[in-house]
């Protein structure tokens, strides 16, 4: 279906020009990946693969950090900016809740707010993580650790996090698909060759000649199983619960009922993401004071507790996943306003009241909504690291749920999309006989 849609897509030169574009614009961020920052020791960065922090930066940066490069920070600090400007339009500031309300002009305010935030996030998080970085490597990352240097650094990693954001937007005005989520996409493809090479090397080269026939039996286990978790992700992110609505204003002709669709995954990625952030940033500030010479017994059993090695670690990870699941479903959805914009259009829901009826039977509703979603998420980012710490696939599954989450619903949004421009094309074909 999907390559259907694609050959049915090409022939249309909008689409065309949209995918070359996003095409180049992905070449010239790969490019940049590759530049490392002046007077940066990037290959010490090797010796820290075992840090879930570095993990997670290489994963949201398109895995630019690993190279230390002027792109290393990719879109980490926008997406947070991002996250901090939805929060406060809950009620906490004002001024950020009027914009919410002023439609296309107040979300033009809120992008250019998103991104101050994010410039300011981007220098203080550059030099937090250049110094960081520094002292976990016995201060081989920057050979001359003075305030000129972070200063320098920092302002390079700043503006790579400006173009990279403004590469992103450049993919989303004149490109195909969302920019930050292709930004993040194309990383986590380039990623892949050398996975699959370092599966090769670890179950058929560097392997006895009398395992091989179970390496081989391993690794066909290792991909149906992918596959299966594939077909399974795929299917709860385009799952939707439709919820009936009637209408008792229309115009003449037009249907009386239609339908109100919810996701059942409402929160999507995003709080597998911040859980991951969460128990990286702790786990990265304790390996940082025992490198330090703190090596009391309560900095030994808080680095077990966020170590997804141990069973106490990875049950606090399904446990903020499954808070972070609930707290963002209502944040996408907000159930007064949807039973607000309800009420305007004229419209509630067969046995339910409208206003503030329909406002608790919305939350009731996202509530049970949350519960799946948070269980199929705990899911499809637990099993990667059982798989990791039971069969020792390290560099094969290092965040491998989050990356397939990321990947598939990606893929999903790039099919809907050539999808309404295969319809646009046959609607104006039907109106014009000139469909180009």
């Amino acid at each position: 279906m999907f390559f259907k849609i694609l050959r049915d897509s090409l022939k249309i030169k909008q689409v065309r020009t949209k995918i070359w574009m996003t095409l180049f614009i992905l070449l010239v961020f790969r490019v940049g990946t590759h530049i490392t920052v002046p007077g940066v020791n990037a290959r010490v960065l090797a010796d820290l693969s075992q840090l879930s922090f570095l993990n997670m930066l290489s994963l949201v940066s398109g895995n630019a950090m690993q190279n230390f490069s002027v792109f290393a920070l990719g879109v980490s600090p926008y997406i947070t900016s991002s996250i901090v400007v939805q929060l406060l339009q809950m009620d906490i500031v004002p001024k950020f809740v009027e914009w919410g309300k002023q439609g296309e002009v107040g979300r033009r305010k809120l992008n250019q707010a998103t991104r101050y935030i994010s410039l300011v996030l981007a220098f203080v998080q550059s030099i937090a993580i250049t110094a960081s970085f520094n002292t976990l490597s016995n201060a081989q990352l920057v050979p001359t650790p003075n305030w000129q240097t972070y200063l320098y650094i920092g302002c390079i990693l700043t503006t790579g996090s400006m173009i990279v954001v403004w590469l992103g937007e450049q993919i989303s005005d004149k490109g195909y698909g969302n920019g930050v989520s292709m930004i993040i996409f194309a990383g986590i493809i380039s990623a892949i060759p050398r996975t699959i090479s370092g599966l090769y090397e670890d179950y058929f080269i560097n392997v006895p000649a009398d395992r091989l026939q179970n390496s081989t039996i391993f690794i066909a286990s290792v991909a149906l199983a992918v596959l299966a978790i594939i077909y399974f992700t795929t299917f709860v992110q385009q799952a939707e619960y439709k919820i009936p609505i009637q209408y008792t204003k229309l115009a003449q002709g037009a249907s009386s009922s239609s339908y109100l669709p919810l996701k059942v995954n409402p929160a999507g990625v995003i709080p597998v993401i911040f859980a991951s952030s969460i128990t990286a940033a702790p786990a990265a500030i304790v390996q940082f004071m025992i490198l330090s010479g703190n090596d009391a017994a309560w900095v030994r059993n808080i680095q077990n507790l966020l170590s997804t090695d141990m069973p106490s670690g990875i049950a606090m990870y399904a446990l903020l996943i499954v808070l972070f699941t609930f707290f963002y479903t209502f944040v996408q959805i907000n159930p007064e306003k949807t039973a607000e914009n309800l009420q305007k259009s004229s419209a509630y829901i067969p046995g339910v009241r409208p206003g503030k009826g329909t406002e608790v039977y919305m939350s009731k509703l996202l509530r049970r909504l949350a519960l799946v979603g948070s269980l199929f998420l705990s899911f499809v980012a637990i099993i990667p690291i059982v798989a990791q710490n039971v069969f020792g696939l390290a560099e094969a599954v290092a965040l491998g749920g989050t990356s397939l989450l990321i990947l598939i619903s990606t893929a999903i949004d790039g099919i809907k999309q050539l999808e309404g421009y295969l319809l646009k094309r046959r609607y104006v074909g039907f109106m014009h006989t000139d469909t180009e």
